[in-house]
């Protein structure tokens, strides 16, 4: 059996074993990220999760993507601050008790969005709750935005790749991730496309989405190396009252951290790259396999970089070369949507052999894996978006077709 089938076959086996029900504080049906996980609902893991499932479940799924939403809706609080995290017994992740922390990433409208999208344009279901949608946006605009306009983590807690090394121990706001940035791009532009689809007026959310992709293009990517990096906004303010560098105080307001991260080809996906900028980071950096081609995907982290390495971890998951299923794709997505045709199927390719020998195997799929031999590292019985595989073979069955 053809890699493809492979893991098509594992999933409609398995696809169930992410499905909860109704339970405690989860007062709807929801998903998880995969058989080992508990009954845990996690933000962006639920929508990645439901997007990769959709490519082969149509008929059982509506009321558990749906309850994702619901169920975050449900503990919004009223100035837009909504849980990474809900278990049954408890609303948030914030294991240190810090009372300035990182909210639900900028993905909650991008998921209702994909639903909605999924049902014929359906979202009078969200029509009583598009306020919490606005003020989840609004409360990173009112607190996580520079005035760059950039867009910054408050600190290194689940920021969903865990121990990038442009966020993870930083001083609190300091990190302009380019992986929350674009995030944030595609964020405005499905609040948008909600808004719109519920006759609510978004233009400020338009404009908004014009301005950060201008940031984007003007202050993360790096005409040097040809590749979109996050900023570092760590600068000690502009003092008019001292004269020690008072006459050529700095005119900048941030600095390119020139760290090699896959994180950089979501400029890619998210649509802000321009065509030329797309070709000198797919030529002069995603196809070098001194940094990220390797032969199982792209290494989350260049190989180039002093913090690269491959080992099992928890808390946090090795972000630092390993490959993951959701990196795989995203940089997939990229290249299709830039015209990378060869590129992306040498990619999708890597995807399905990684996946579909772990599963020969092993019998299950794993959370990340090593990129010279494709061995599983850590966390076996892993799903979540390593789902995507099969929206990667599907493509590649209708191109070669």
């Amino acid at each position: 059996m053809d890699n493809y089938n492979l893991i098509l076959e594992y999933a409609k086996n398995n696809y169930k074993k992410m499905f909860r029900e109704p339970d405690g504080l989860l007062k709807h049906k929801f998903i998880v990220p995969g058989a080992a996980y508990s009954n845990s609902l996690w933000d962006w893991d639920s929508w990645l999760t439901n997007i990769a499932l959709r490519d082969f479940v149509i008929e059982d799924i509506y009321e558990y993507e749906k309850g994702c939403i619901l169920n975050f809706l449900d503990h919004t609080e009223d100035d837009g601050k909504m849980p990474i995290f809900i278990l049954p017994s408890k609303a948030w992740y914030n294991p240190d008790n810090n009372p300035e922390t990182n909210i639900h990433k900028p993905c909650f409208a991008q998921h209702a969005a994909f639903i909605v999208k999924s049902h014929n344009n359906d979202a009078e279901w969200l029509r009583p709750h598009f306020d919490k949608f606005l003020k989840l946006v609004d409360y990173y605009y009112n607190n996580q935005r520079h005035e760059s306009g950039l867009y910054f983590w408050i600190n290194d807690c689940a920021i969903g790749v865990d121990n990038d090394p442009s966020t993870y121990y930083r001083p609190q706001n300091s990190s302009a991730s380019i992986y929350l940035n674009c995030l944030m791009y595609r964020e405005l532009e499905d609040v948008c496309f909600l808004g719109e689809l519920l006759g609510v007026d978004v233009d400020k959310y338009k404009q908004e989405a014009k301005n950060l992709k201008k940031a984007v293009q003007d202050l993360c990517f790096d005409e040097k190396d040809g590749m979109y990096y996050s900023a570092d906004l760590n600068l000690l303010p502009i003092d008019p009252n001292k004269v020690l560098h008072s006459g050529a105080p700095r005119h900048w307001s941030t600095l390119i951290q020139r760290i090699g991260c896959w994180s950089g080809f979501m400029a890619m996906w998210a649509g802000i790259a321009t065509p030329e900028q797309a070709e000198r980071m797919v030529k002069e950096n995603l196809l070098d396999e001194k940094a990220f081609w390797a032969p199982y995907g792209v290494r989350t982290l260049s190989k180039y970089e002093k913090m690269y390495m491959i080992k099992k971890t928890g808390n946090p998951s090795c972000w630092l070369g390993p490959i993951w299923g959701i990196s795989n794709y995203m940089v997939f997505d990229g290249l299709v949507k830039y015209g990378f045709i060869d590129e992306a199927k040498e990619l999708a390719q890597k995807t399905l052999e990684l996946f579909g020998r772990d599963i020969a195997e092993c019998g299950e799929l794993h959370e990340y894996y090593d990129p010279e031999s494709g061995i599983g590292v850590n966390n076996p019985g892993f799903q979540n978006w390593n789902l995507f595989a099969i929206k990667m073979g599907q493509w590649l069955n209708q191109i070669e077709n």
